[in-house]
């Protein structure tokens, strides 16, 4: 088992907290549940309902649907990110490829952490935001600026 400063040392280099400041990383820590999947046990599958989010410690997560790969994560990388802010049901399948342990953290704990530490949520919503923009400049034809 992980302590809190190796969960906080991990976390450090997610992306989706890399800008929260490494002593709120404490208290996601604290909340981060270390769970271990064996090959080809899924972690979840689509269409159940999303409730939590994933980060790889070790080992590899295929996210796949209808028997096609969308993608492979692995160590200090998340999968269901989005889980953390919407409920609607997962839109793939995750499995790990080998016997991997995982980082997980619960929608209604990461919720009750933010009520709680505004300044945790300040920093992840910005960065949710940053991802956002990044994925819509992909499909546009020039970057996107912000109205003053």
């Amino acid at each position: 088992m992980l302590t809190v400063i190796e969960k906080v040392i991990f976390l450090q280099n997610v992306d989706v907290f890399s800008d929260v400041p490494t002593e709120d990383l404490a208290y996601l820590a604290a909340i981060a549940e270390e769970v271990t999947f064996k090959a080809d046990e899924d972690i979840y599958r689509e269409n159940e309902p999303a409730d939590a989010l994933y980060l790889v410690l070790e080992g590899q997560v295929r996210q796949h649907r209808d028997g096609r790969d969308i993608t492979i994560s692995e160590s200090k990388q998340a999968f269901g990110a989005w889980a953390l802010f919407d409920d609607a049901p997962r839109v793939a399948t995750a499995t790990p490829l080998s016997e991997t342990k995982l980082l997980r953290i619960d929608r209604e704990d990461f919720f009750d952490l933010l009520a709680d530490h505004i300044q945790i949520t300040q920093v992840v919503f910005k960065t949710v935001v940053k991802r956002l923009r990044k994925l819509m400049e992909t499909f546009s034809t020039g970057p996107l600026t912000t109205p003053n």
